[in-house]
């Protein structure tokens, strides 16, 4: 008889929002729903990438000429790139509809 859902120990629980099969993740554009963006300020900006490294989503990319930059398919809008700025280059701003 299979044990139920209340009977399984925690390392029984099946892993959840994990990418299991890999490449499929970009079929889920999960930024549709943000009511805020991050905007970078370059002229603050020192490339440091502690907004990629705080990034819960990944969603924080490097572009051509070394800035973070978050790809607003997937970015919800969270704010932790933002708070964990130590030069403050990133605001979050209200997304417009």
């Amino acid at each position: 008889m299979a044990k139920k859902d209340f009977e399984l120990t925690w390392q029984e629980i099946p892993v959840g929002n994990i990418v299991l099969e890999p490449g499929n993740a970009a079929e889920y554009r999960t930024g549709d729903w943000r009511s805020q963006r991050p905007v970078v300020d370059r002229s603050k900006c020192v490339k440091c990438g502690i907004c990629f490294s705080f990034c819960p989503e990944p969603c924080i990319v490097k572009d051509e000429e070394g800035y973070y930059e978050a790809e607003l398919y997937y970015c919800k809008g969270c704010g932790i790139c933002a708070y964990e700025c130590p030069k403050g280059a990133i605001t979050m701003v209200q997304e417009e509809h």
